[in-house]
């Protein structure tokens, strides 16, 4: 639960479960469908009694919870806030700084985490919330792009450190979309027409153009990325058995990869998905020869016979890896 102690500050005493149930129960009330609270109770096993304290919790904190029906209860939007989904609730930077130290308590391997944290920020933009977003460093220039991208604003990214050319330089771009974990984001280089993934921690800092907005949006186009993090647009199919040590640390490294597992019988499982580039799952399959064993992909077999064969003349053989 929150608890206030005599410095009106909030405090967190909920263990990871219970924040587990709490948000996955918010995410239910904000859905499409809805759900009795009986239902939901056999979903997260939770009681009637635990649902109302969370249920308080979240109207303690700003949120309106109305009931809709015998035993439904669902987060909405008042109608006069005109479908404006930031009315929904304010946050004080205080409360904002303890919703996000909420989020942060969970697991690094949960896959709701990441997602909570990108539709709040994408909510709060780089006010309360979105200040908290990510690594603290760098939370001013997130801050800062998360505003520009709503307001379709060019940026001028100061001193960025490019690993190509070993030094650092200014770029103008269109900033447009964030990837995952907010460690970079897709930006149009205006100088070089072209779209560009670049990394937030190598940002010195952003300067917003306020008055120039986008004038090159029909460009904007961003590569697809896969469970292991890999960015392209040409996919392959693969499909891998793992043991139970495989499977619990692909979960744990990878943890979007979870919605492609499937129990194969009671002592392995299989993923199986696309993904658009094999060093992604090459990586992770190389790692654990004994673990996993490749059931399709010609690409990813190759792939492991090659380095296999690398392997075996540069350093089983003694004759080192190149420089």
């Amino acid at each position: 639960m929150l608890a206030i102690d005599n410095n009106t500050s909030l405090i967190i005493t909920m263990d990871q479960p219970k924040i587990e149930r709490l948000l996955r129960l918010m995410q239910y009330l904000i859905g499409n469908t809805s759900y009795t609270l009986d239902e939901l109770g056999k979903k997260l096993d939770l009681s009637r009694r635990t649902m109302f304290r969370y249920i308080d919790t979240f109207k303690s904190v700003g949120f309106s919870v109305p009931r809709i029906s015998e035993g439904v209860y669902k987060l909405v939007i008042d109608d006069s806030s005109k479908l404006d989904i930031s009315k929904i609730v304010y946050f004080t930077e205080e409360e904002a700084y303890v919703v996000n130290n909420l989020i942060d308590s969970l697991d690094n391997t949960n896959a709701m985490k990441q997602g909570l944290k990108q539709k709040l920020a994408a909510v709060y933009d780089s006010t309360s919330i979105g200040n908290y977003v990510g690594n603290k460093e760098n939370s001013a220039s997130i801050g800062s792009l998360a505003k520009a991208i709503k307001n379709k604003w060019t940026v001028i990214l100061k001193d960025y450190s490019s690993s190509h050319s070993g030094m650092t330089k200014d770029y103008t771009v269109e900033p447009f979309k964030f990837n995952m974990n907010y460690v970079d984001f897709w930006a149009y280089d205006i100088n070089d027409g072209k779209n560009k993934r670049f990394k937030i921690a190598r940002i010195g800092h952003v300067d917003c153009l306020e008055s120039s907005h986008w004038k090159n949006e029909s460009f904007h186009h961003y590569d697809h990325m896969d469970v292991f993090g890999i960015h392209g647009n040409d996919s392959f199919h693969a499909k891998i058995k793992l043991s139970f040590i495989a499977k619990n640390l692909l979960i744990e490294e990878h943890p979007m990869a979870a919605d492609g597992l499937s129990e194969n019988g009671s002592d392995s499982w299989i993923w199986e998905g696309d993904v658009y580039g094999i060093e992604g799952i090459g990586r992770f399959v190389l790692g654990l020869p004994k673990e996993v064993v490749v059931l399709e992909g010609d690409k990813l077999l190759s792939y492991l016979q090659d380095s296999a064969r690398y392997i075996i003349e540069k350093v089983v053989n003694g004759s080192g890896l190149t420089r």
